[in-house]
């Protein structure tokens, strides 16, 4: 049934937060107090990667801030469903399976969402015994916190293994952009519309001084190996929603050594290319939504594809402002479940006082 309807507006800056852990007694690199920050007006734009009139310029590279699609209204335009958990019992024995959607640095809400579906406990260890969970990608940038979310994801993963669960996390967008931004600097690299540089994109699109402050080489090596694309109980999981995976290979064992051997390589202008791609967005969205979907269901596997990366607000054609107004904020109170019930987007929009979303799959849509 359907319960949202879609409204027009224009988004602000991120509200920059302070983590305070108050609640949760973790290790000491996540009890790192975060000091307020300031948030610069001439970079405090919205938090994804859309384009003002749908369709990216040919060429496009993300070396500006991005600005919100805020015009929908035409066919195949999405709304959001009534969605629920389906019960049957999980494959071959295992653990339910959770995911997490973009997280962005914003600690705090990570550990009381966590905490909330009961995968962590009040000092924040691993709770869920033999679970499953799944982190979409995009840890950092934008929110206060991105080192501590890392930390505590790199935590959790050696704690749900000793319970006999697991941990795990895809690559997104924004891990391309911080190990870049570390690797390379101002190295000019091709962005196909000019001269660009990691380290511009990185600060124009929400880059923390705080984060790249405490990054060391432990984080890095973790963000690198992390795998692009991954199957699990029929859920084709992903960050982006985008058919890009296509152009690293036509299994996802191909696409993740693709993706592992260019960072391995280390060479600025690949790696900016596979950041570039990776930035791509609103595939499944519209008209051809449901066939692009199928097309990377088809070369992969899986019933459904579920991704990050586009904040649902936008995909539904509703955004709110970000100054923490509750009559502003974007209704978002789950996933959105759309292109034909063939995509579940996790994005619910946490650097615009959305929500961050933890979802046990699977979902009646």
């Amino acid at each position: 049934m359907v319960e949202g309807s879609m409204t027009q507006g224009a988004g602000q800056g991120p509200v920059v937060r302070t983590a305070t852990l108050r609640d949760f007694r973790v290790p000491p690199y996540a009890q790192v107090p975060v000091q307020s920050q300031s948030v610069d007006p001439g970079r405090s734009g919205h938090p994804g990667n859309a384009f003002p009139e749908g369709e990216p310029p040919e060429g496009y590279t993300p070396t500006a801030r991005d600005l919100p699609v805020i015009t929908r209204g035409g066919p195949g335009d999405t709304v959001q469903v009534t969605v629920a958990v389906d019960d049957r019992p999980a494959p071959d024995g295992l653990g339910p399976l959770y995911v997490v959607g973009d997280v962005h640095g914003y600690l705090d809400e990570l550990v009381a969402a966590l905490t909330e579906k009961g995968l962590i406990d009040s000092e924040g260890r691993w709770s869920a015994g033999n679970a499953r969970l799944w982190f979409l990608g995009d840890f950092t940038d934008r929110g206060p916190d991105g080192i501590g979310v890392i930390d505590l994801v790199m935590r959790l993963s050696a704690e749900a293994a000793a319970a006999g669960g697991y941990c795990k996390a895809l690559m997104g967008n924004h891990e391309l952009l911080l190990i870049g931004a570390k690797r390379f600097g101002d190295t000019p690299v091709n962005s196909g519309a000019g001269t660009a540089t990691f380290q511009a994109a990185w600060l124009l699109n929400g880059g923390q001084k705080y984060d790249m402050d405490r990054l060391q080489e432990v984080h890095l090596q973790w963000m690198s190996r992390l795998d692009a694309i991954v199957e699990e109980d029929s859920h084709l999981l992903l960050h982006s929603d985008t058919t890009a995976y296509l152009d690293y290979g036509s299994t996802i064992e191909d696409v993740n050594d693709a993706v592992h051997a260019i960072l391995t390589r280390n060479d600025a202008d690949e790696c900016w290319d596979l950041f570039r791609k990776f930035t791509k967005r609103f595939a499944f969205r519209d008209e051809g939504g449901p066939q692009a979907v199928r097309e990377l269901l088809s070369a992969y596997g899986g019933k459904r594809v579920v991704h990050g990366h586009s904040p649902i607000p936008y995909l539904l054609g509703e955004v709110g402002t970000e100054d923490g107004e509750d009559d502003d904020r974007p209704v978002v109170e789950g996933p959105h479940v759309y292109a034909d019930n063939l995509a579940i987007a996790m994005d619910g929009g946490v650097t615009m006082a959305g929500k961050l979303l933890v979802q046990q799959l699977p979902l009646r849509g």
